[in-house]
């Protein structure tokens, strides 16, 4: 897989496709994290005097334009974390696109339209990816959260362009990797959240290296009720007790997570462990994650939900890592391909 740094970018018109899928309500963005691990390699290709096009998604719209997921206010927010003047440009492809890039001078950023407006990103239609293509010279991946999915911006258009992989793709794949195939033991594993069947196959797959996997209160319910086998060559170890149910981790569950912990050398946390969106159901997640902190280990968390609330608490920049993927962070710990990485390695 090609790096960005393996290309001459003076004077070409770079497609760069970024995960700037971040929370939205009320006409704010709730936490700007995705967009924050955007900004280098935007940067980059700025300071390597190349014309940089980002594409994106925003939301699950239906495949017309809608204003409540247009990239605008995006936009406005990007401009102020890059401190550089981004130009939005109210749609994807087409004749009017086309125009404002050929007028781009070097340096310029601008930013596409939701590129899921069209159908053809979720159906990776051939043609729709070519139209992408036609836009830029060179195509640079930056969007690991979306390299789990088989749509035209992110397989597509590497079938007609030279492509690459950003500096926040490079970074996911090498801390990931830390957990995947080279960690340093004992290697303890956190899993919270919920479905446990989106679970299964990291679970089975991270088991074959971690000497334990502690399982919050909602997951290890499913995982006794549904007598799944998760794990066969790790310790699991069950939440045995919460808060109002199921909202939070009870004492004696924080106590033995943190002894578990203390020992690690290396540790990946996967989802938030309590109902955190409600201030009263926080203290377990907290608990955890200074536990984590003061191990020392090398620390690994991702997941969009616990991503934001590790922000929130300032407690992001402690983790040696923070990945912006869920599903594609999942994916790639299960040892499956990620379309999205495929595409650049062909």
């Amino acid at each position: 897989m090609r790096s960005i740094r393996d290309f001459e970018l003076e004077g070409k018109r770079v497609l760069l496709r970024c995960d700037l899928n971040v929370p939205f309500e009320d006409g704010k963005i709730l936490d700007d994290f995705r967009l924050e691990e955007s900004v280098p390699t935007i940067r980059y290709i700025s300071e390597q005097k190349g014309r940089c096009i980002i594409l994106a998604h925003f939301g699950r719209p239906e495949a017309i334009p809608q204003k409540e997921f247009s990239l605008e206010p995006i936009a406005e927010c990007l401009q102020g974390l890059v401190k550089k003047e981004i130009k939005f440009i109210g749609d994807s492809i087409g004749e009017k696109v086309e125009e404002q890039i050929a007028a781009m001078k070097i340096g310029d950023v601008v930013l596409l339209e939701n590129v899921r407006f069209y159908k053809g990103e979720e159906e990776n239609d051939p043609a729709f990816a070519k139209l992408l293509a036609g836009l830029g010279e060179i195509y640079i991946n930056d969007a690991f959260g979306v390299c789990h999915r088989a749509h035209a911006s992110v397989v597509g258009i590497p079938r007609f362009l030279s492509s690459g992989a950003g500096l926040l793709l490079e970074k996911e794949i090498v801390a990931l990797g830390k957990i995947s195939e080279w960690p340093e033991k004992p290697l303890i594993v956190v899993v919270g959240g919920t479905k446990v069947e989106t679970k299964v196959s990291f679970l089975a797959a991270i088991s074959k290296n971690a000497n334990a996997i502690l399982l919050g209160n909602l997951i290890s319910k499913e995982v006794k009720e549904k007598g799944l086998q998760v794990a066969e060559n790790t310790e699991l170890v069950y939440a045995i007790d919460g808060i109002d149910g199921d909202f939070d981790l009870g004492p004696e569950t924080i106590r033995v997570f943190q002894e578990k912990i203390q020992g690690a050398k290396t540790i990946f946390w996967a989802g938030p462990l309590g109902r955190i969106e409600e201030q009263q159901y926080e203290n377990g997640s907290l608990a955890i994650a200074n536990a984590i902190i003061q191990s020392g280990a090398f620390a690994i968390a991702g997941g969009g939900d616990l991503a934001g609330f590790l922000g929130k608490h300032g407690l992001r920049e402690k983790f040696d890592h923070v990945s912006t993927g869920g599903g594609a962070m999942l994916a790639f710990l299960s040892g499956e391909k990620l379309p999205g990485l495929e595409a650049l390695n062909k």
